[in-house]
């Protein structure tokens, strides 16, 4: 069936946006886990409760619309979560470990701006004031979160630095000897 209103893709878009957060919800307590930076950490738990109010928000506006937000699975934040799965698997010293959490997390918090920006503006063409208030909230606490991230890393980066120089080796990396 062909989708032939801006209606019909903002609540494709919405759904879309819905599915990464779910997949949010399950990925930041890993990376939480994963952090050494007691700071980086309660960053992680902090955003966690977030994303839990950006599925209630959007559920708040298929509410409106009488549809669920399931049934669409985001493959790019499936893609983006793998990535950062990866990183979690990789033998990094713990600094470094911090760094590459930051950016994969960095990485997921532009995608969701990008989205989020998104159907702002589509709240806007189709008059959904109410809608758009709402998704630019979560727009905003997704700005704030990664202005965060990028203070963190300030600190972070430059203990990293401390760590000593890396070799590769058969793709791993590890610290030189």
């Amino acid at each position: 069936m062909t989708k032939d209103s801006l209606q019909e893709l903002y609540i494709d878009e919405l759904k879309d946006l819905y599915s990464a957060e779910k997949q949010l919800t399950k990925a930041l307590p890993k990376m939480a886990k994963a952090a050494t930076s007691p700071e980086l950490r309660s960053g992680f738990e902090e955003h966690l409760e977030q994303t839990k109010g950006h599925i209630q928000r959007l559920e708040e506006i298929f509410a409106a619309f009488g549809k669920s937000g399931r049934g669409k699975k985001c493959v790019g934040m499936e893609g983006l979560v793998k990535e950062g799965s990866e990183v979690m698997g990789e033998d990094f010293e713990e600094d470094v470990m911090d760094v590459a959490l930051i950016a994969a997390a960095q990485r997921v918090e532009h995608y969701e701006i990008a989205g989020y920006g998104t159907v702002c503006a589509y709240a806007d063409l189709l008059g959904e004031s109410e809608h758009a208030a709402l998704l630019r909230q979560t727009l905003q606490e997704e700005k704030e979160t990664d202005q965060k991230l990028t203070d963190l890393s300030k600190e972070i980066n430059v203990e990293a630095t401390k760590a000593g120089p890396v070799s590769i080796n058969k793709g791993k990396r590890r610290r030189a000897a």
